[in-house]
């Protein structure tokens, strides 16, 4: 399975979907995929979880490193609920994350297993 199918299922699936991205902490993707219903006209990224990555890549690495000074371990996952969508960020290894950007009604819940389901898929993959 490629990074691209595993993406498609989970925003096809979870209710909501708009795009998803595979990328590294440096801001370059390995994977992207927007929603097979078309683009939404309503996507503030336009379809380009990417942009989400690398814009909100530094607020994250902050959290990361308040995580560590807490002694509470590494940050695994990361929500990010906006007027206009909601962002997925998770940790898929060290150097890995992926994002996932649902309209704001989108099934957060669903998402999220989706992600967790489908990260083995990902991880054997590397």
């Amino acid at each position: 399975m490629t990074f691209e199918s595993v993406l498609q299922t989970i925003v096809d699936e979870c209710g909501g979907g708009l795009s998803a991205a595979l990328m590294g902490l440096d801001g370059i993707a390995i994977a992207q995929v927007t929603a097979r219903t078309g683009r939404d006209r309503d996507d503030p990224l336009g379809g380009d979880a990417t942009a989400a990555g690398i814009e909100f890549g530094r607020i994250l690495g902050e959290a990361a490193k308040a995580a560590d000074a807490l002694g509470a371990g590494a940050l695994i996952e990361s929500v990010i609920s906006l007027a206009r969508v909601q962002l997925v960020f998770h940790a898929v290894d060290e150097e890995l994350v992926l994002v996932l950007a649902l309209r704001p009604d989108g099934n957060l819940g669903k998402a999220r297993y989706l992600i967790r389901r489908q990260l083995p898929g990902i991880r054997a993959a590397l």
